[in-house]
């Protein structure tokens, strides 16, 4: 286990699985900077063929994270400045992140911190979390959840989110299928580490091509999307049908035993 410290992103890695934490006192408000390196963390990620699944928390107990640093704002930081590789908080614009990305929301979740949390694949919630969209009242807008939320949930429901701002808690977000699981607060990163470890032992290569699938399949119809898949059009699908691990699978469920993936 490694863990690297300092500055206001920290990470800790065991085996196939990196941690990243925001801690960037007092509320885990992201500034240009914070941003950049959280882009670099996250490219490194997936780019390391070492490392399989990541988790994205807050530092404290209180704040997952509230977005754009205002008071950097109002020193300069321009909101429409170099965020880095990966766009805001380094995640939702990075370009083939092809491995499963869990968040783990440890307290408050708004504005752009509510967009980086959605950027994941899976979200895990504090029992004490709270969300919103308040940008509404700040007169701006939402862009990220704006495009996202109404895909995700119902459209009434994302349209009241976004045109008021209002606050809401960990039950009504999983009750709309926006978190996964409300855990704890005290068992949170645990729960994380558990799920963490179960993706892990999973298959990389076939995780790459479900989440490239998804992210094209987006804007696609049906029938077009499938004709790609089966063209092996797609390079994590194409990777895929030739692959070790391919067979792997095939010989295992064959012997009655579990695979063992070597992601090649």
């Amino acid at each position: 286990m490694t863990d690297a410290a300092g500055g206001p992103v920290r990470t800790r890695r065991d085996g196939a699985i990196l941690e990243v934490t925001l801690d960037r006192p007092k509320a885990n408000a992201i500034d240009l900077a914070t941003s950049r390196i959280m882009g670099e963390t996250f490219r490194s990620f997936r780019d390391d063929p070492d490392l399989r699944v990541a988790i994205l928390t807050g530092g404290g107990e209180k704040f997952f994270c509230p977005g754009w640093d205002l008071k950097a704002a109002a020193d300069g930081d321009a909101v429409d400045g170099d965020y880095g590789v990966g766009g805001f908080g380094g995640l939702q614009e990075l370009r083939d992140m092809n491995k499963p990305v869990i968040a783990a929301v440890n307290g408050i979740a708004c504005g752009g911190g509510l967009e980086l949390a959605l950027s994941a694949d899976m979200i895990l919630a504090a029992d004490h979390a709270s969300f919103a969209l308040p940008e509404i009242r700040s007169g701006t807008v939402a862009d990220a959840a704006s495009v996202k939320l109404p895909k995700r949930i119902p459209y009434h429901i994302a349209m009241e989110l976004l045109l008021t701002g209002r606050w809401f808690d960990a039950e009504e977000a999983h009750r709309w299928g926006i978190v996964n699981e409300i855990v704890p607060a005290s068992g949170l990163m645990d729960r994380a580490w558990d799920l963490a470890r179960l993706l892990a032992s999973g298959p990389p290569l076939v995780y790459a091509a479900i989440k490239e699938i998804v992210r094209e399949a987006e804007d696609s119809r049906f029938q077009d999307m499938m004709n790609r898949i089966t063209k092996r059009q797609l390079r994590s699908v194409d990777v895929l049908y030739d692959s070790e691990d391919q067979m792997e699978g095939a010989r295992a469920f064959a012997e009655k035993r579990d695979p063992v993936w070597k992601g090649r």
